[in-house]
């Protein structure tokens, strides 16, 4: 008889133990962030990645003494006649 009462102690405990983990696991965390200053953000970004790209195109043409645009990696002699 004791055994029954120290058993439905511990289901009742921990029903209730399992309840508040449900009910905490369920709390959403919102973070605000100004729109101005993300917009700024994503403008200095989109700003940074388009100077890179064109970093790279300069730098994979350049022109030859003869003013024709060479690629940095091309390896085969002009021929002239």
């Amino acid at each position: 008889m004791m055994l029954s009462r120290v058993q439905q102690y511990l289901k009742q405990h921990i029903s209730v133990l399992i309840l508040i983990g449900m009910l905490s696991a369920c709390v959403t965390i919102n973070i605000y962030f100004p729109a101005a200053s993300a917009q700024k953000v994503a403008d200095e970004i989109i700003d940074d990645v388009w100077q890179l790209k064109e970093g790279e195109q300069d730098d994979a043409k350049k022109v030859s003494p003869d003013g024709e645009a060479e690629s940095v990696g091309e390896s085969q002699p002009k021929v002239t006649q």
